[in-house]
């Protein structure tokens, strides 16, 4: 078993390593976009106007589009001037090597309440869109007392990449995503914050776990969150995890190797009763489905944010 498993690994990095170069060209990292102008972490005096914020993001926007048209990618240019709407607010910006923002709905100031969505694999500027569309569903579910914010703090692997069968995205993500929980508990000591993590997204989650103040962390269309038991996180807060009945994750290996001088996989199943989450009801939707309006796993995610625990359903 555990050589038929080595061989499924190892097809996949070969056919990673195939692809990969092949698409180099059309990298959302090869835009290039300028550094934008540095601003402090978020404080609890800024919170209630977080316009100027706001504004100086805008203007990050603008100039990164500005120079996505003049490098003759017109798409990315037309994304970005979409971001720069005025009723669109992120408290960060960057343009560079395909894109890192933290974009919020709802009102953060007046929030008792905060869901911190982290993506996973394929996420960037040119796919940000369908991210946001999850964060808009989710605050549509939770009331006038919470806000959500995506976070596209890192470099997300591509779906078919090395990188996507290992840790090392997530180790450096994970930096950044304490940094920003960190940030975020002092700015709005007062409000209970979910930590919740898509695919890729959970390893960068796992590794970030042992320190950040979280009330709950929700693991979904997961392959592992680096751990082979709930245990090796070493968080106080409630860990869930749920995964769709059409999610192709479920075929991946889950388990820890050591191939080709790395360690490959990530770790126990954490929907598996043996990692010891608490599981909610995912329904019968697909990878891309967890926040979908409408579904069982949307509903369940805001009962979870809400602090509702007993309303959950089960799978």
């Amino acid at each position: 078993m555990a050589s038929r498993l080595r061989r499924t690994l190892l097809a996949a990095l070969v056919t990673a390593a195939v692809a990969v170069p092949v698409s180099a060209a059309a990298r959302p990292a090869a835009v290039p976009a300028p550094a934008p102008v540095a601003l402090p972490p978020v404080t609890a005096a800024e919170l209630p106007a977080l316009g100027d914020r706001y504004e100086a993001n805008r203007g990050n926007i603008r100039e990164a589009a500005r120079t996505a048209a003049d490098h003759g990618d017109r798409g990315r240019a037309t994304r970005l001037r979409v971001m720069a709407d005025p009723a669109r607010h992120f408290l960060t910006f960057d343009g560079r090597d395909g894109g890192r923002t933290a974009e919020v709905f709802g009102d953060l100031a007046g929030a008792e309440r905060i869901a911190v969505l982290v993506p996973g694999s394929d996420t960037n500027l040119d796919t940000y869109e369908r991210f946001r569309a999850g964060a808009v569903a989710l605050r549509g579910e939770l009331g006038p007392r919470a806000a959500v914010i995506a976070w596209l703090g890192y470099a997300t692997p591509g779906t078919v990449s090395p990188e996507v069968l290992t840790d090392g995205r997530a180790d450096d993500a994970a930096d950044q995503l304490r940094l920003f929980i960190n940030e975020l508990g002092q700015a709005r000591p007062g409000a209970r914050v979910s930590l919740l993590c898509h695919s890729y997204g959970s390893v960068v989650c796992g590794r970030a776990a042992p320190s950040i103040d979280v009330a709950d962390i929700v693991l979904y269309g997961s392959p592992g969150a680096g751990v082979d038991h709930m245990a090796g996180l070493r968080t106080r807060a409630a860990v869930w995890a749920g995964r769709g009945s059409d999610d192709w994750i479920a075929g991946v290996p889950h388990l820890r190797l050591e191939l080709l001088g790395t360690t490959v996989g990530f770790g126990a199943d954490p929907v598996s009763p043996g990692f010891g989450a608490r599981t909610f009801d995912a329904g019968d939707g697909g990878h891309s489905d967890y926040l979908k309006p409408g579904s069982p796993s949307l509903h369940n995610i805001a009962r979870i944010t809400l602090g509702r625990a007993t309303e959950v359903t089960h799978g």
